[in-house]
């Protein structure tokens, strides 16, 4: 019965997702075909590029993945994310052509056999608009996230990444896209991916709360300026500098994860690595914070002991981390991995925001989880600098015993081992609720 009623309901999404498609779709090209002097955006190497009637085939096996794809649900959790991921694919994507009208510049030449009934049959729904960002790619990387959990042995994954490559080339081959097209419909894709996890976790949407901390509104404002400025350099700037259009989003995103969606936001898991498709969407930003902490950390030592066995300091390299004699790690960062294959916990935190006390509390927990775990070893204590919200867990963990002044008396003992760290007075006010145990005021 459990697997007819998901049947039943992968039938009913998929009645409801296929007019959608054609409907939104549909308007969009004829809204572009309404408009005078539809622009193009191409580069001029583009003419270069084959023409090969014959990847009209994998191009169109994407509608076969798109419609069997919801009836190898599990259960209804993961169908309901993988369809809201379509969903919201195809709204944003119809709503940039409509906004934002481009068209391809030039004309497909005459097919002839097998591949001319589908070309027949795509010029049939299909103009030359509805060009960036490609839907056809966003629909191709949601897909192959989505059929990759089914697949174990090794080489059915490479089919799947040999195929999903072939369905994305095509739209270059079969003269459907410009290339600006690509990047940008893989953006919309790793986006759509990231909003919609399918792991049982809250959505992004769902994990929105607008903050009231007067800091974390004002980093945003800083971020989402930066985007602006790289956004205006992009358009007025052109060519090659339209890469910088991830960077755009990149930033767009952390303003959203310090205005409302918190740590949340980067989908670090509780092992210290971030979620695929978090990984790519923030890359610009992460390229960024690591560059940061080399520059602000590269004339000090990776880590200093403040007692035996508890070790605090930046955010280690594997090179780093094996020279330590492979330690446990207890990460604080949000926006930066622990290296692979490492005995690591993260309690995420925002960079230069103080976080509530709670999870001040929950960070001096994992410490002492860690050290009766690691029977004597050395527990690495970290975050991108080693300065802030690391030296804060720290302190935490030293004062859990002695509440009556064992702020100060703790604070003392990590400023002597490190004295670069940066505890402010809102820091303290964090801390002295967890050392109170009144952390959830």
């Amino acid at each position: 019965m459990k697997t007819q009623r998901l049947w039943k309901r992968a039938a009913t999404w998929l009645v409801l997702l296929g007019p959608l498609f054609y409907a939104t779709y549909g308007l969009a090209n004829w809204w572009a075909g309404t408009r005078s002097g539809v622009p193009t955006m191409a580069f001029a190497w583009e003419r270069q590029v084959p023409f090969w009637p014959w990847t009209i085939f994998p191009y169109w096996t994407i509608n076969v993945f798109y419609a069997v794809s919801l009836f190898l649900a599990r259960n209804r959790h993961t169908m309901d994310r993988h369809a809201l991921r379509l969903v919201s694919a195809t709204l944003i994507a119809c709503t940039c052509f409509m906004v934002w009208p481009l068209q391809f510049s030039f004309g497909q030449p005459a097919v002839q056999g097998a591949p001319a009934f589908l070309f027949a049959a795509l010029r049939g729904f299909d103009q030359s608009f509805n060009q960036a960002p490609s839907l056809h790619i966003a629909l191709a990387v949601i897909l192959w996230d989505w059929y990759r959990q089914f697949l174990r042995p090794l080489w059915a994954r490479w089919v799947l990444h040999v195929w999903t490559f072939a369905i994305c080339a095509s739209v270059l081959t079969t003269w459907q896209h410009h290339f600006f097209d690509i990047p940008t419909g893989a953006l919309l894709g790793l986006f759509c991916v990231w909003l919609w996890p399918l792991e049982r976790r809250v959505s992004m949407l769902g994990a929105w709360r607008c903050t009231r901390d007067a800091q974390r509104h004002k980093l945003a404002a800083y971020y989402g300026l930066g985007a602006a400025l790289l956004l205006a350099l992009a358009i007025h700037g052109g060519g090659m500098l339209l890469w910088l259009g991830w960077a755009v989003a990149a930033l767009a995103l952390v303003a959203l994860n310090y205005l409302g969606l918190g740590a949340r936001g980067f989908q670090m898991d509780g092992r210290g690595r971030m979620g695929w498709a978090a990984r790519w969407l923030f890359a610009p930003y992460r390229l960024g914070a690591a560059v940061n902490a080399w520059l602000w950390t590269r004339r000090l030592p990776a880590s200093v002991e403040v007692q035996p066995g508890l070790r605090l300091g930046r955010l280690p390299g594997r090179a780093e981390w094996l020279a330590a004699g492979q330690p446990r790690l207890v990460s604080l960062c949000a926006e930066l991995q622990v290296p692979a294959g490492s005995h690591a916990r993260c309690v995420p935190l925002l960079d230069l925001a103080v976080p509530p006390a709670v999870r001040l509390q929950r960070a001096a927990l994992v410490i002492e989880a860690q050290r009766r775990q690691a029977g004597g070893a050395p527990v690495w204590v970290c975050c991108a600098l080693g300065f802030s919200r690391s030296a804060a867990a720290v302190i935490a963990w030293l004062g859990r015993d002695a509440p009556a002044g064992g702020l100060a008396a703790a604070e003392a003992a990590v400023r002597r081992a490190r004295p670069q760290i940066v505890l402010g007075d809102a820091w303290r006010v964090s801390l002295a609720r967890v050392l109170e145990g009144r952390p959830h005021e």
